[in-house]
């Protein structure tokens, strides 16, 4: 397969916009105004800086079903800047329907209009030609088991840089399905999905960095405390440079109203919750990507999990 060759200083990272008609949860009206301005604001600086824009997943909140008002405005938005540089992103979770990319999706129409590259089968994406040499860039979508290495092929670049959408044990979230360790012939993975930024860390020759998204979704003091942030990437690096997008005050963007209280004890709960709300869901339609799902998302060795997988296989075994 012969990958195309992008001219750039580095890559402009901007995870999960979750671009929605309607405010999710908690956010108040102007939502989607505000996430566009964002992604511009995003796209300009990558141009002001000569850097690849990569968005990490999660473009959309709902796969389907948003208005052609928004497509025809991100179409405007991508298409503008085509010229100038290749838009890249990689399908997230949100981006698709039934744990499936197919052409229904918003994602693919963005495609189909050829205003974005899209990642939606895992390895070698495209050359990163940077002004002293190059560099492989690859790319992993949700639904897809993390590389465990990458074998060089002769013509390849020295430097492999992989971008993911998975579920990895950074340090706040230790009972994540993928663990942290060096990944022989891959020099970086960048990851999207886990919204909270999170400590860079190396091992051995791979270093694993979460910006965190560029919107906030959760009505919580994290939210309100933190700075939404893109992040610049370039050869050399030893961490990822934030970018702070333009955001209003937290108070412009979710209810006056007290923050909940910190449930910490209940995060184990809550996970199980979602455990079972998911696995009803999948069983619903035909259980499609089910065990794979499980298997990237849930940790066995916490009790939440270990009940889950039982209720997995209590429902499944049948059909194994």
């Amino acid at each position: 397969m012969t990958l195309e060759h992008v001219h750039g200083n580095g890559l402009f990272f901007i995870a999960d916009p979750h671009l929605a008609d309607h405010p999710p949860g908690q956010r108040l009206h102007g939502y989607l105004d505000q996430v566009m301005n964002k992604i511009e604001a995003c796209l300009d600086q990558a141009q002001e800086l000569g850097m690849i824009p990569v968005f990490l997943g999660d473009l959309f909140h709902w796969p389907r079903d948003n208005s052609n008002k928004m497509l025809v405005e991100l179409i405007r938005i991508f298409g503008s800047r085509t010229s100038i540089f290749p838009i890249w992103a990689l399908v997230g979770n949100h981006d698709k329907y039934q744990s499936r990319f197919t052409e229904d999706v918003s994602l693919a129409v963005l495609e189909a209009a050829g205003v974005l590259h899209l990642m939606k089968d895992s390895g070698p994406q495209f050359i990163l030609e940077t002004p002293t040499e190059q560099v492989l860039i690859c790319g992993t979508p949700d639904g897809s088991p993390l590389p465990k290495k990458y074998e060089h092929q002769p013509d390849d670049p020295e430097t492999v840089l992989w971008v993911t959408h998975h579920n990895i044990q950074f340090p706040e979230f230790i009972d994540r399905a993928y663990s942290i360790k060096e990944l022989p012939g891959i020099d970086w993975l960048v990851n999207g999905h886990i919204h909270r930024p999170q400590t860079t860390i190396t091992k051995g020759q791979t270093t694993w960095a979460n910006p965190g998204n560029i919107t906030r979704l959760t009505f919580n003091r994290r939210s309100m405390e933190r700075e939404p942030a893109a992040s610049i990437w370039t050869l050399g690096c030893e961490d990822l440079v934030p970018w702070v997008v333009p955001f209003l005050p937290f108070d412009h963007v979710f209810p006056d109203q007290e923050l909940p209280a910190e449930e910490l004890a209940a995060e184990g709960e809550s996970k199980f919750i979602s455990g079972l709300e998911r696995l009803a869901w999948q069983r619903t339609h035909e259980g499609t990507g089910l065990k794979q799902f499980l298997q990237e998302n849930l940790s066995t060795q916490t009790p939440e999990g270990h009940l889950i997988w039982g209720l997995y296989e209590e429902v499944t075994h049948h059909d194994e």
